[in-house]
């Protein structure tokens, strides 16, 4: 069922990064699309884009490094027991993932869920 949720755009986007920062993304995407099977995946603003009743995450790869970002992340910061969603704008948060030990498996779906319940309200 995941492998029809994934959009032939997205998979370009992921293929033409380098290696690691692939990898990472790759893992990131994975992640997204298992939280949650109502999210909907689009490439958009030159980025993956997961959306749900309105726009729920993003991911944004860098040269070093992927940003895991939230549309609404300003709600969710409440939750955030690792302190580590950054951003200082109205709404959108992203925590900053460099490799695989950043990973927060549990944390980072619950911040996804928790996101679409936001669009839910």
């Amino acid at each position: 069922m995941e492998c029809k949720r994934r959009t032939e755009a997205v998979d370009q986007f992921i293929e033409d990064l380098p290696e690691d920062i692939q990898a990472i993304t790759a893992d990131l995407r994975k992640l997204i699309l298992d939280s949650s099977p109502k999210l909907v995946e689009e490439l958009k603003w030159s980025m993956p884009n997961y959306s749900y009743g309105g726009l729920v995450c993003y991911l944004q790869a860098a040269k070093k490094h992927v940003n895991l970002g939230f549309h609404k992340g300003n709600e969710l910061q409440e939750i955030d027991a690792f302190k580590c969603l950054q951003g200082k704008g109205k709404t959108m948060r992203h925590i900053q993932i460099k490799n695989s030990d950043d990973y927060k498996t549990e944390f980072f779906t619950l911040l996804i869920q928790e996101a679409v319940a936001l669009n839910e309200q």
